[in-house]
C-alpha cells in the first residue's frame, strides 16, 4: 500500500509540473501583450557518443519552480532529482543558473531538453536539441576468401554511424589503385592470382575512422620454371634444381624415365625449400647421367619440366633436356672438313 501511495504521489507531482509549465507540448500560457521570448530555443548542441553533455539555464529573480525535462519526463526538479540513470546528475542550482550533465551519452539520449521556470509573474521555458554523433563502425565484412582463378568475387563492408559514414574499397597489399570502390560492395569479375592479396574496407564520418581488412587467397594450377641442364665430372657433386609457382602449394616429384626416386636411394637426396626442390647426386657415376623429369603437383593441376645431367664430353642443346654427345673421331672429321673448305 506504501508503494502504491508513493507511486501515485509521484505521477501526481509529475502531472502537476506539466500542469504548471504547459508540458509536454512546451507552449507556455501567455496573457494577451505577453513577449513571445518566454519560450526560447536555445542552439543545438552537438556531442559524441561517449562524452558529456552540460545542460545550462538562467533562473533570474522570483523563481518558484524549476525543472529539466526530457520528452516529457522530468529529470531534475530543483534539488530533487527523478530520473533513475546514474548518468544524470545535478552540477549547479543557484539563484542564476540551474545545470545538469549527462555522461557517456549514448544515441537514445538525442533530443529535446526543457529547462521549465516558474516566476511570480509567469512560467518560461528555454528549450535545446541534442543531437548525438557516433563513430563510425563496421558491423558486417566479408570473411577471408579462398577462392580459384577465374572466378567471381564480392567482397561487402556495411558499417553504422551518425554522420552516416562513407564507405571505401582498396587493394592494400600489393597495393593497387586501379582497384578501389566508394561503395559498399566491390566486385572483382574473372579473378587472376595478380588479385590476391589484403583488401582494406575504410568506414569515416566526421568523428572517426574505422578500418578493417579481407585476405583474399587466389587458387591456381603448378607452373615450373624451364629447367637447367647441368654439366659434372665424375666423382663430383651435381645439383639438379626444380622451381614451381602454384597456390596451395605444389607437391614436387622426380623422375629418371618413368621411375619415381625416392631420398632412400644411396647417394641421393631430395630437398624442398618453398617453391624450389633439389636433386643432388653427393658422388656423380656414369650410371647418372640422363634425362630427369620434375613434376609439380596440386589439387589444381600439374606441371613439369625436364633436366639433363651430362659429364664433360657432352655439349649441351640450349635447356631443351636433350644433350647430343660428339665422339674425338667426329670432332677430327669436322676439323678436316673446315680445311678443306679453305681451298
Amino acid at each position: 500500500m506504501k508503494m502504491l501511495l508513493c507511486g501515485c504521489w509521484r505521477r501526481c507531482v509529475a502531472m502537476s509540473f506539466r500542469l504548471l509549465f504547459l508540458l509536454p507540448a512546451g507552449l507556455p500560457v501567455r496573457s494577451q501583450g505577453e513577449s513571445q521570448s518566454d519560450n526560447k530555443q536555445m542552439d543545438n548542441i552537438t556531442v559524441r557518443q561517449g562524452e558529456t553533455v552540460f545542460l545550462s539555464c538562467s533562473q533570474g529573480d522570483f523563481v518558484t519552480h524549476t525543472a529539466w525535462l526530457n520528452r516529457s519526463s522530468i529529470l531534475y526538479a530543483g534539488e530533487d532529482k527523478w530520473s533513475v540513470d546514474p548518468r544524470v546528475s545535478l552540477v549547479v542550482l543557484n539563484q542564476d543558473e540551474f545545470t545538469i550533465k549527462i555522461e557517456d551519452v549514448d544515441l537514445m539520449d538525442e533530443g529535446q531538453y526543457i529547462c521549465a521556470v516558474q516566476t511570480r509573474r509567469r512560467p518560461r521555458t528555454t528549450s535545446v536539441h541534442v543531437i548525438v554523433q557516433v563513430p563510425p563502425k563496421i558491423v558486417n565484412l566479408s570473411k577471408d576468401l579462398v577462392v580459384n582463378e577465374g572466378s567471381n568475387v564480392t567482397l561487402m563492408c556495411l558499417a553504422n554511424g551518425k554522420p552516416e559514414p562513407v564507405i571505401m574499397w582498396r587493394m592494400l597489399s600489393p597495393s593497387d589503385d586501379s582497384l578501389s570502390s566508394d561503395t559498399e560492395v566491390l566486385e572483382i569479375p574473372f579473378i587472376t592470382r595478380q588479385r590476391a592479396g589484403t583488401y582494406e574496407c575504410t568506414a569515416a564520418n566526421d568523428i572517426a575512422v574505422d578500418v578493417q581488412t579481407v585476405e583474399l587467397t587466389v587458387n591456381y594450377p603448378p607452373s615450373v620454371s624451364e629447367g637447367r641442364d647441368v654439366g659434372t665430372t665424375l666423382g663430383q657433386r651435381g645439383v639438379l634444381l626444380c622451381e614451381a609457382d602454384a597456390v596451395p602449394k605444389a607437391d614436387i616429384e622426380w623422375y629418371r624415365d618413368d621411375r619415381r626416386i625416392f631420398n632412400d636411394l644411396d647417394g641421393i637426396e631430395i630437398e624442398d625449400a618453398g617453391a624450389i626442390s633439389k636433386l643432388t647426386f653427393f658422388n656423380v657415376s656414369e650410371i647418372d647421367y640422363g634425362n630427369y623429369t620434375c613434376v609439380a603437383i596440386n589439387k589444381l593441376g600439374s606441371a613439369n619440366t625436364s633436366i639433363v645431367l651430362y659429364g664433360p664430353g657432352a655439349v649441351q642443346d640450349g635447356n631443351s633436356g636433350t644433350s647430343t654427345v660428339f665422339t674425338p673421331a667426329c670432332l677430327l672429321l669436322i676439323l678436316l672438313l673446315q680445311l678443306l673448305l679453305k681451298f
